[in-house]
């Protein structure tokens, strides 16, 4: 629950070494949380040992690094849980593991995903299934169970993050952007079911975020960082909002690019 100011107190995140979601996590430690749960492949086989990442995953480093960096900040509990997002029937459960370590889950960060290439996926389709899996059918079976938990609760907001490659699908990046699309649609669909019944989305849109998984791709205009992400997911708590840009003047941007001509967007370059 909210503590007795109203300030966020447990937080679930699901991609636990994810570095957008540990900024985020951190900056509502830093604003009040105490309790949290890093929801991550292997999390719990020890969160003193190193372990290998998967090829484009938003890797922050281990576990071990992330309960620190957030004990540092101000948490009382930081409680490791496996969640491997391949695993769709293991997603309930793993919820509900949560719930019982914390108690009710004020926010649940949604924020596990990859990158990869697109020259890659244009060889390999099976890389490409596994890629739009990670970034859309897992946060489906995800935000199903946590839809329930926080209906049941009668409170809880469910952070998304998405992306502004999911707005308008470009050819550099047509598998990620096709992926994030979905995921957009479903959070818009799942907030607009959960309306009414204390609980609420929040779609958090970002453009290019400089990370460590993003180093390898060339900055866009008008790029972030994961601080700014997480100072603008937090402005997005405090105010209720359903959907949040990241910087903000991608929403005027991505209205124009909307209505650009198929055959210009097509033309633009990789």
């Amino acid at each position: 629950m909210r503590n007795a100011v109203g300030a966020v107190d447990s937080v679930l995140l699901l991609g636990g070494r994810s570095e957008i979601g540990l900024a985020i996590v951190e900056r509502l430690v830093r604003g009040g949380a105490r309790r949290i749960v890093l929801a991550a492949r292997d999390a719990s086989v020890s969160v003193l040992e190193s372990l290998p990442e998967r090829p484009g995953a938003q890797s922050a480093g281990t576990i071990a690094d992330a309960r620190d960096q957030l004990l540092s900040a101000g948490a009382t509990e930081v409680h490791p849980l496996d969640f491997d997002a391949a695993e769709p029937d293991t997603h309930a459960d793993v919820v509900a593991a949560a719930v019982k370590l914390v108690g009710d889950l004020d926010v649940v960060v949604d924020a596990f995903g990859v990158l990869g290439e697109q020259s890659t996926y244009d060889h390999d389709p099976v890389a490409a299934a596994g890629a739009a899996a990670a970034n859309f059918t897992g946060h489906v079976s995800t935000g199903i169970a946590v839809g329930a938990q926080l209906r049941e609760q009668g409170h809880g907001t469910f952070v998304v993050v998405s992306s502004v490659a999911g707005v308008r699908v470009r050819r550099a990046n047509y598998v990620y952007g096709a992926a994030k699309a979905g995921l957009d649609g479903f959070a818009q669909g799942l907030g607009d079911a959960l309306h009414g019944s204390g609980a609420r989305v929040l779609i958090v849109r970002p453009g290019y975020v400089r990370t460590r998984m993003s180093a390898h791709v060339s900055a866009a205009p008008f790029p972030a960082t994961a601080s700014e992400v997480a100072d603008a997911v937090a402005e997005g708590l405090r105010t209720g909002s359903e959907v949040v840009w990241v910087p903000r003047r991608l929403r005027f941007v991505f209205a124009g690019m909307r209505l650009l001509p198929r055959s210009v967007w097509r033309r633009l370059p990789r």
